[in-house]
């Protein structure tokens, strides 16, 4: 099929998987391990953005929100759990795979992620057997929605803007990919999505 759009980037959480450590996985950490999920919630966002910038690893970002006293489990139960809540959105997953074949597509991730948490999601799910670049803000320390981690994307793909294409189930960061002249969905369902990618061209037929 010939159309315009080259290069398709795509989020991670929310999109290809569930979020790695959202605040629903956090409340049941904090059910789970008996820990007071006010003061875990505030912790966790004075240090977060920290982690996701790869400027700290998860050791120490565990030590501060949750191993700073005496605990009665082991930091690697709590990363066990951690990485437990992870689960692969299959349908979209294999429609992106697809798209990619019949479109001849390079696909480049972008994503706000700690760096143990995106290298653990990558290899459990095998999504470096067929995404060709990642650009993952704990890699590369820039974190959406920095445009400079578009422009970056970009500058891997070697693609002009104007013919990639991107998913994110964050508003914001489409509105900023789009005012970089990226042609941008908001991706709230599969149904949705395969509808404006079909509207540009990009079909799995």
């Amino acid at each position: 099929m010939s159309h315009s759009i080259k290069t398709l980037f795509l989020d991670i959480g929310g999109v290809l998987l569930t979020n790695g450590w959202d605040r629903k996985a956090r409340q049941a950490a904090a059910k789970l391990f008996n820990l007071d999920y006010t003061d875990l919630e505030e912790r966790h966002h004075l240090t977060y953005d920290t982690y996701e910038s790869g400027k700290l690893d998860l050791d120490v970002y565990l030590d501060r929100i949750v191993f700073f006293e005496k605990r009665g489990f082991t930091k690697e139960q709590f990363r066990l759990f951690m990485t437990s809540q992870s689960q692969p959105y299959t349908e979209t997953i294999e429609y992106f795979k697809k798209l990619k074949k019949a479109n001849n597509l390079q696909i480049g991730v972008i994503s706000n992620e700690g760096k143990e948490l995106s290298e653990y999601r990558i290899r459990k799910f095998e999504l470096n057997s067929w995404v060709d670049f990642f650009v993952v803000s704990s890699f590369v320390h820039l974190r959406k929605p920095d445009e400079d981690i578009y422009r970056l994307a970009l500058g891997i793909a070697q693609v002009p803007a104007e013919k990639c294409a991107y998913a994110d189930d964050r508003h914001l960061f489409v509105e900023v990919a789009q005012k970089l002249g990226i042609r941008s969905v908001h991706h709230t369902a599969l149904s949705n999505t395969s509808i404006e990618f079909e509207a540009m061209g990009l079909s799995v037929k």
